[in-house]
């Protein structure tokens, strides 16, 4: 049986020599965000550092931290792999557990949500892609309480995100 592979991607580093451009964000670097001592985002790659491939974070949930209903994204993927504890997942259809190991992909358009009900901490790895100044929207939760409606609305179109 013969695999139909499709091809790489164009070459998108075309110098003669390679360089030295790896980096490393050790596992005990604090939190780049506190949101309200619920939830801690840990900025491991972001959109800058990626040239915008992609943005990947890391998210501590705090026993009964809650998160986002149901809503979509226009403009990217968003992808989840439970790192530890137990996250409950909507796929667009149901609410389901999410346990360590568990993995969701959303793409452009997918309706999705997650939360944490239960007791016990969750963390997560969240990828966006391509990338997007997702800090810029983690860290203006802090400011919804203080807008109007309208203005509220228009922040979440400015950060593509749709709830429905």
């Amino acid at each position: 049986m013969s695999l139909v592979v499709p091809p790489y991607p164009p070459a998108r580093y075309t110098k003669d020599e390679p360089e030295v451009s790896a980096w490393i964000r050790r596992a005990d670097d604090p939190p780049d965000y506190d949101s309200f001592g619920l939830v801690k985002y840990h900025y491991l790659a972001n959109q800058q550092q990626t040239n915008g491939d992609y943005g990947l974070y890391r998210v501590d949930i705090s026993p009964n931290g809650g998160g986002p209903g149901p809503h979509f994204h226009r403009a990217m993927s968003e992808s989840f792999f439970v790192l530890s504890g137990n996250v409950r997942l909507y796929d667009g259809t149901e609410w389901m557990d999410g346990n360590t190991g568990d993995f969701l992909y959303v793409p452009p358009g997918g309706i999705h949500g997650f939360r944490n009900e239960s007791d016990a901490p969750t963390s997560l790895l969240m990828l966006f892609a391509p990338g997007a100044p997702r800090e810029v929207y983690f860290e203006g939760f802090a400011q919804l309480a203080d807008m109007s409606d309208d203005e509220r609305t228009e922040w979440f179109i400015k950060n593509d995100n749709f709830f429905i």
